[in-house]
């Protein structure tokens, strides 16, 4: 800021902004900014800054400089980082400079954005020479982190460079007065991308003569592969029966949800969305929204089988625009993947793996550098909260209340994994990558990691991971050579709820998830663990049982039914050939390992009480249990809570066992008891641990608090109480929240044994 400074006398002033100030339009605005207020100089890219000479009369620079920040364009987050007086140099004008590489960085990466109002009225606007042009974007939107190979984000270092501008473009391109300044991916039909469709008859179209035939494709009822902004996804016709099971059946998916895109004005005829869940629709991540079906259901049955709620995006490439401005309704948009993987990005590889699944592509030939899958959001609690970061979300950049000492890379869990790297005051947590059970998994896993670091130009200098050694991001962790730190997978869950909320220094975390080893050795899931930050005492847990079959109980709900009964003697016949001998292997103690996991609590119950023996996905039981318990009502069961040996207050499951067996019973009542039951035994655990350990903040954290209706009930019930509670708001609730946890856990264990060591 200018002080004592005669306001009409000729004065400079030398300013560098970090934060989000490239691929936003930002030297533009500064320029146009610099003509309105007088001034003269030069504006320069740097490697993730922007450094400007502004000289003038000193009223005219202080006004500069406050709208710098104030009057930033809409995707900007520019940071002020220095501010000083310099010489003037009497510049006859101001400038855009070439952007310089010689500075220190400070990178940030702007995610994927969603096609702006001004590209979509060009984009229908039929004497605009952008007419119907699928690629088309400026500087307020268009593809980021999918196409940049390197910085500083210019043209030459992202996959636009095999496509030279034309003379218009390049007229654009030049014009700092032009909204298409500097837009890296600009381009137009006659220089730009174009798009190509094939089916399986042979038969090839190119640019408007494909987007058609692809149209009339999905009229007929056909499954399209359509290349997006950060890989392809899997699309037909959302009302159309035949299609959407032929979808099921070709990929293979019998029941995991389908993801519907659906035009803006469509929203209201096919789904019943709040105010909330509307503005995440239209913000600028444009993900995927959980939101409550009509009734009757005007979508295919066959899109969210037994469930409440689908998943809902609006057209966020222009490609998509067109598609859906063609397509008379609603179409599927699943990610062309094979199930757990990342979805798949090049022409190539979608025809090799998923080529028995589509019946024709939609292609284009713009690269695309690496996956970023659609983000997911649903509706927790009164607010949208992430169940998954990706294109539009992620990057996702967070300030640390801490330093961290070296820089540090987190291999996150070995489900719905993702990544982070953390230096200085910094974390970075990247897109979902999936399951890391497949090779293509984790050969995206570790070019994600690669990517993290070369793109932020970033050296991790020390790793963390899960303590599990059988992980796969466990085990490449091991591999590098760089010194290595276990976290606890429920430590870094609970980490992870301190870390988004600084403010609260004392911690009850319930970590409430299907598994993860414990401090014992046995699979955790159902803990309540007091402390903060790396330092977590088990509090209180789950009375334990034997889980037969390890793992395979995640996709098998009988087996942890059977354990209930098995461990309590209550008479439940298993309808499964293999029960008996898997009973004998029970008794024996062979594979079976002790777990307190409330994840297969749920999994009993569902089996108990819907009969759901198979899962065809992950979490399929919990979720169409918790659909059927939001039709009912019923009062809870009070939990016996006790004491053992070691300290820790342990609630007994046993007294649900004969409504969760009594067939008399209507399914919603047993599954709302359920659930009021789990809701006030948490609350029992947490009054409890007040008595005996005093103040604390509660969180929650884990895959079962996904649960919208038990993440509510527990927070009204915690917060009736008078007790303050959390739940993630930036970050995933599940495992792609370990990462971020890791990196908080690791950093505040290490601090203490530094201290330790000092005294």
């Amino acid at each position: 800021m200018i002080e004592h400074q005669d306001s009409g006398a000729h004065y400079a002033r030398y300013l560098l902004l970090s934060g989000h100030v490239q691929g936003v339009g930002f030297r533009p605005f500064v320029y146009r900014l610099a003509s309105e207020f007088g001034i003269t100089g030069w504006v320069e890219n740097r490697i993730g800054q922007v450094a400007i000479h502004a000289e003038g009369r000193a009223r005219d620079v202080q006004q500069f400089e406050q709208n710098l920040t104030a009057r930033a364009p809409m995707n900007a987050a520019p940071i002020l980082k220095e501010a000083r007086n310099t010489a003037t140099r009497a510049y006859p004008q101001f400038v855009i400079r070439a952007s310089s590489s010689a500075s220190e960085c400070d990178i940030r990466i702007i995610p994927d954005l969603p096609v702006c109002a001004s590209c979509r009225t060009e984009l229908f606007t039929a004497l605009d020479r952008r007419f119907h042009y699928p690629f088309i974007n400026c500087t307020n939107c268009g593809p980021r982190y999918t196409l940049i190979e390197q910085l500083p984000y210019d043209r030459a270092n992202t996959t636009m460079k095999a496509f030279p501008l034309c003379e218009a473009c390049a007229a654009e391109y030049s014009d700092p007065e032009d909204r298409r300044f500097h837009a890296e991916p600009t381009a137009c039909p006659v220089c730009g991308p174009a798009l190509e469709y094939q089916d399986k008859f042979f038969h090839q179209h190119e640019s408007g003569a494909a987007l058609a035939a692809c149209v009339q494709a999905l009229r007929e009822g056909a499954i399209v592969a359509v290349k997006g902004l950060g890989g392809y996804h899997l699309m037909c016709d959302a009302r159309n029966d035949q299609a959407v099971e032929r979808l099921r059946v070709r990929k293979p998916r019998p029941h995991k949800p389908l993801a519907v895109m659906l035009a803006p004005m469509q929203v209201p005829d096919y789904v019943a969305p709040n105010q909330e869940q509307l503005r995440f629709l239209h913000g600028p991540v444009h993900p995927i929204v959980l939101i409550k079906k009509r009734k009757p259901d005007p979508l295919s049955a066959l899109i969210a089988p037994g469930l409440r709620e689908v998943g809902v995006m609006l057209p966020y490439s222009p490609l998509h625009v067109l598609l859906l401005h063609h397509f008379p309704g609603p179409l599927v948009a699943t990610s062309a993947n094979i199930s757990g993987e990342p979805v798949l990005t090049d022409n190539l590889s979608v025809h090799q793996r998923l080529d028995h699944v589509f019946d024709a592509c939609l292609h284009h030939n713009r690269a695309i550098v690496r996956p970023a899958d659609d983000a997911v959001y649903r509706d927790i609690a009164g607010k949208v909260r992430p169940l998954r970061l990706g294109r539009g979300n992620s990057p996702l950049e967070i300030d640390l209340p801490f330093t961290v000492a070296s820089p540090t890379l987190a291999t996150g869990g070995h489900m719905k994994n993702t990544v982070a790297l953390a230096w200085d005051r910094r974390i970075v947590v990247s897109p979902h990558i999936g399951d890391l059970d497949a090779p293509r998994s984790r050969n995206v896993f570790a070019q994600v990691v690669e990517d993290l670091q070369h793109l932020y130009q970033v050296t991790a200098e020390r790793v963390v991971c899960d303590a599990h050694p059988d992980y796969g991001s466990s085990r490449w962790a091991r591999n590098t050579g760089l010194p290595l730190s276990l976290v606890l997978h429920h430590h870094a869950h609970a980490s992870a709820v301190a870390g988004e909320y600084p403010q609260e220094q004392r911690w009850l975390v319930f970590t409430w998830d299907g598994t993860g080893m414990g401090a014992d050795q046995t699979l955790w899931g159902g803990e309540a663990l007091l402390g903060e930050a790396g330092h977590w005492q088990r509090a209180a847990s789950m009375r334990p049982f034997r889980l037969p079959g390890g793992d395979r109980a995640g996709r098998e709900p009988w087996r942890s039914a059977a354990a209930l009964c098995w461990e309590t003697r209550v008479s439940w016949q298993a309808p499964i050939a293999s029960a008996e001998l898997v009973r004998q292997a029970w008794e024996k103690h062979l594979n079976c390992a002790q777990s307190s996991a409330v994840g297969r609590l749920f999994d009993a119950a569902a089996a108990l009480i819907m009969q759901r023996h198979q899962s065809s996905f992950e979490g399929q039981g919990p979720m169409e249990l918790e659909a059927l318990a939001a039709e009912g009502d019923a009062e809870f069961i009070a939990l016996p809570l006790t004491r053992n040996q070691q300290g820790t207050w342990i609630t007994d499951w046993q007294p649900l066992l004969p409504v969760l067996t009594d067939t008399r019973l209507p399914p919603t009542l047993r599954a709302r008891c359920f659930h009021e039951t789990l809701a006030h035994a948490l609350l029992q655990q947490a009054l409890m641990l007040k008595k005996f350990a005093g103040e604390f903040a509660v969180g929650l954290t884990g895959g079962v608090f996904q649960n919208r209706l038990l993440a509510g009930r527990v927070m009204d019930l915690l917060q009736g109480a008078g007790l303050r509670c959390y739940l993630p708001e930036r970050l995933p609730v599940n495992d792609g929240g370990l990462a971020f946890g890791q990196i908080v856990h690791s950093h505040f264990a290490a601090a203490t044994t530094r201290d330790q060591s000092l005294r």
